[in-house]
């Protein structure tokens, strides 16, 4: 294992220095989540290339295009049709995109000690702790290394500007959007979440321009929600969205969008990275609000502080 590992780190270091020219944020992306988000908007041809290279991504970084067509039984244009597809600007793009993913998976197994971080119902304990470890760690650093800076700025200067800001979210997402609510209530923002899908539209229907709504779905595509955010853009207030995946419905229904990179494991009891992923997202979000209402907060900090510690 340890020289396949070693071989492969050449092939990887190969890829990469032909990468001239090629942006940081290519080699940073997560294409294997770029790649299953495509997959419903792919021609039959390019979704059968998508779904070898998603059973086994490093078949891209070892494979020359014309290899990778063999293999997935269709031609080189179909090949290059799909690397476009899914957002890059051919296959010496996508080729860079998956060695840098293949490289930051093999720094995960050489960190933590295994080659597989997906949970079984047969682990020991302490591998459990480990994969949890290796799967929570993975969805910050590489939320936060792909998130768009400027997006997030905007969402943070029109939440410091609102008259009130109305967060929606179902099930776990809705915890999330509690947590950011508290926040924002704590330097003095009108802050609403509402678990209950009708109030929430209620809510929604009555925003304004002015007004802020920031939508939480993992996959994107909770109904409840996606629909609090099309009401809430309808009536004129600026809406965000914070999702997994960049082309879903909550996507759709946003002015501005925030992603995250978790991947669930397949043996998913409760949401946990994609929590850990938005929690780091939202932290981050409201930081930059507390800088852009600057010396505001700071009043609001010590009035709450004062009544929740009975002084």
């Amino acid at each position: 294992m340890r020289g396949t590992v070693r071989q492969r780190t050449v092939r990887l270091g190969a890829v990469q220095e032909r990468a001239t020219g090629i942006s940081r944020g290519v080699m940073d992306a997560d294409v294997i989540g770029i790649v299953r988000a495509a997959l419903p908007r792919l021609s039959a041809a390019e979704a059968r290339v998508a779904e070898r290279v998603l059973a086994d991504p490093t078949l891209v970084v070892d494979l020359a295009i014309t290899d990778l067509a063999q293999l997935c039984r269709t031609s080189l244009s179909t090949v290059a049709r799909f690397a476009q597809t899914v957002g890059f600007s051919g296959y010496r793009e996508l080729r860079v995109a998956f060695a840098g993913a293949v490289a930051r998976a093999q720094a995960e197994q050489e960190r933590f000690g295994f080659d597989d971080a997906v949970i079984d119902l047969a682990d020991a304990l302490e591998t459990v702790r480990a994969k949890l470890a290796a799967n929570e760690i993975g969805a910050i650093e590489q939320t936060i290394a792909a998130l768009d800076l400027v997006v997030l700025d905007r969402a943070a200067r029109a939440i410091a500007g609102a008259r009130q800001v109305h967060l929606f979210g179902q099930g776990a997402s809705s915890l999330t959007a509690q947590d950011m609510q508290l926040k924002l209530a704590r330097i003095g923002c009108v802050a609403v979440h509402s678990p209950d899908p009708h109030i929430a539209l209620t809510g929604a229907a009555l925003l304004r321009p002015g007004d802020v709504a920031l939508a939480i779905s993992h996959e994107g595509a909770t109904a409840e929600t996606v629909r609090a955010a099309e009401v809430a853009r309808a009536a004129g207030a600026f809406t965000v969205a914070l999702t997994n995946t960049p082309g879903s419905a909550v996507a759709a229904a946003a002015d501005a969008v925030l992603g995250t990179r978790a991947k669930e494991s397949p043996l998913r009891m409760a949401a946990m990275s994609s929590r850990i992923a938005q929690l780091a997202v939202l932290d981050l979000l409201f930081v930059r609000v507390v800088q852009l209402r600057g010396e505001d907060v700071a009043e609001p900090l010590r009035s709450t502080r004062r009544a929740v510690q009975g002084d």
